[in-house]
């Protein structure tokens, strides 16, 4: 095998994806294979960045379709960004939420309250998880 290029199984390795997913997102046309060595699909080493667009997308909450017109440059440059734009307050309640989770489990983590589920600061922080503004 050309030593450039990446099977599916290293890519999956990498990017934490299922091969599922990468044979799926070839499918629709958002990543191209090179070929196959033996039975396993091919990809050169730009597919790494082209699946992190993806899956930055794909976590801001992008559809496969949207992502597929966007790598096509099929969207205007600035209803692009305009739709860039709308997907910001979603992902910063994301963050906002994920940040309250990780101080939840660092409490949990260092908390010597018996039983754990019974210390009011731990439970303060499981309840402001899914809170937009913290309760006291």
């Amino acid at each position: 095998m050309n030593e450039a290029l990446l099977d599916i199984a290293e890519v999956a390795a990498r990017t934490g994806l299922a091969p599922s997913a990468l044979r799926f997102y070839e499918k629709k046309g958002l990543i191209t294979s090179t070929g196959r060595n033996g039975l396993r699909r091919t990809y050169r080493p730009e597919v790494m960045e082209r699946l992190g667009l993806i899956t930055c997308a794909r976590s801001a909450g992008f559809t496969i379709a949207e992502i597929g017109r966007f790598l096509e440059s099929g969207l205007e440059q600035t209803e692009l960004r305009a739709r860039m734009a709308e997907k910001l307050p979603r992902l910063d309640e994301q963050i906002g939420r994920l940040t309250r989770m990780r101080e939840s489990l660092r409490h949990a983590a260092t908390c010597t309250h018996e039983p754990l589920g019974e210390c009011p600061d731990f439970r303060r922080a499981v309840r402001n998880i899914y809170a937009p503004e913290p309760i006291p």
